[in-house]
This record gives structure tokens, C-alpha cells and sequence, in this order.
């Protein structure tokens, strides 16, 4: 099977907005999470979806759901303290009610990047299956700079290396499970997102093609670009 996990645990703290998480503040006519739960329901690749979710939102999300996709199976899960808690936690609850097979596919994405594509997440699965592990980037555009004290040039890398992580970021859930628990906790804890666990182990994780539109929603400044992506369609 092909599980789509959107991952929406976190708080928002750079949108500077107290009243609610980034990924319910509405956009268009729905919030941004609804906008990336429509995505990946009309994506038919993916046999079932769920959202981890911070437990003080699972009411609010759920409510969500019922008013915008009364008919639609979407299984929310109480998140934990970071990405990889609540993505860990979501495959818990996958391995309670399926088992760890080998043909297990885990489509994982962020619940602020509403505008990913049919073509994203098709490429995502067909890379998973063929692969084990990919994550969605796009080329960098502007020169990269790289300085350890944030005053001085150390380097400047070659541009044409140079990659921009988005997501969705997608694994065979038995080998994402089986690398994750041979990391120590020290290790664990340094990991910035998923992909870094099988970089972590020295697994390769394959390149799938981005979209500059499949912007992350993260600041003031990306909520405006997103309200104006919404209104012009």
C-alpha cells in the first residue's frame, strides 16, 4: 500500500501568529492544510492518507475535515515534540493496522506546502518503489554562500551541486523504520528532517523534480506569495 502522511505538528512560530498553528490560517476558501489534504486526495496513487497532528489541534483538525471532506477515510495522529516524533508516530499507527511489509510506501510531505502537483507526487512513489528513499528538491538558482561565523565568506560552493530540499520526501516504510532504530539518540537528535536518516546511514536517497510553485508557507512574506497564487486561480 501507499500511505500519503501530511505532517502538520508544528507551531509556526516565524508567521508570528499567536491565535493558531500556520497550517490553519485560511487561504482562498479553505485553510492551507485543506488545500494540501485535497491534494493528496486526489492523488490515486495513494491507497490512504493521514495527518500527524499536535495534539492540541486534533479537535480543531477533525472538525476540518468533517465540514470540508465529510466523505473522505482520513486517519489524524497525535503528533510528538518534533518532524520525526509525529512521522514516527503516524507509522505506529500504519504498522498497528498493516504491518511492515516490503511493499509498504510512505509519501511524507508538510502540511504548509498546499500547491504540490499530481506530478510530484506520482514521481514520489514511482521513485520510492524503484529506489527506497527520495526527497523532492529543485535546483538553486542563486549563488550559495557558505560562513561559519555569519560575518565572512568560507566558501563558495559550485552552483550547479547545489540543491533546494523541499517535500514530499518518500521511503519504503521498512527501510526508513529499520535505519531510523539502528540510529543512536544522539544521532537522532541532530537529524534535520527525514532524508537525513538514510543520509545519516549512508543509504543514497534519489532526486525527484520540484516546482518553485511547491513553495513551503513560512513566513509572512510566503503567505502573501500563497494568497496571490490562490487568487489567480
Amino acid at each position: 500500500m501507499v500511505f500519503g502522511i501530511i505532517l502538520a505538528g508544528g507551531v509556526g512560530s516565524r508567521m508570528n501568529h499567536a491565535a493558531m498553528p500556520k497550517q490553519f490560517l485560511p487561504l482562498g476558501d479553505k485553510p492551507i492544510l485543506m488545500h494540501t489534504v485535497a491534494r493528496f486526495l486526489d492523488c490515486a496513487q495513494l491507497d490512504e492518507v493521514y495527518i500527524g497532528v499536535h495534539k492540541d489541534w486534533m479537535d480543531h483538525t477533525r472538525e476540518l475535515l468533517n465540514t470540508h471532506f465529510p466523505d473522505a477515510c482520513i486517519h489524524t495522529v497525535c503528533g510528538g515534540g518534533d518532524r520525526n516524533d509525529t512521522l514516527f508516530a503516524v507509522i505506529e499507527e500504519i504498522e498497528t493496522r498493516y504491518g511492515t511489509k516490503d511493499e509498504h510506501i510512505l509519501v511524507t510531505h508538510d502540511a504548509v506546502r498546499p500547491f504540490v502537483t499530481a506530478r510530484i507526487l506520482e514521481d514520489n512513489v514511482a521513485a520510492a518503489k524503484q529506489y527506497g528513499a527520495v526527497n523532492t528538491v529543485i535546483p538553486a538558482v542563486d549563488t550559495i554562500l557558505v560562513s561559519g561565523d555569519g560575518n565572512v565568506i568560507d566558501s563558495v560552493p559550485e552552483r550547479r551541486t547545489m540543491y533546494q530540499a523541499q517535500t514530499p520526501q518518500s521511503f519504503q516504510l521498512k527501510l526508513l523504520t529499520s535505519l531510523y532504530r539502528s540510529l543512536s539518540d544522539k544521532q537522532k537528535a541532530g537529524l534535520t528532517d527525514t532524508a537525513s536518516v538514510c543520509v545519516a546511514c549512508g543509504h543514497p536517497v534519489h532526486l525527484v523534480r520540484g516546482e518553485q510553485t511547491n513553495l513551503k508557507i513560512t513566513t509572512p512574506e510566503d503567505y502573501r506569495i500563497a494568497e496571490a497564487i490562490v487568487a489567480m486561480n
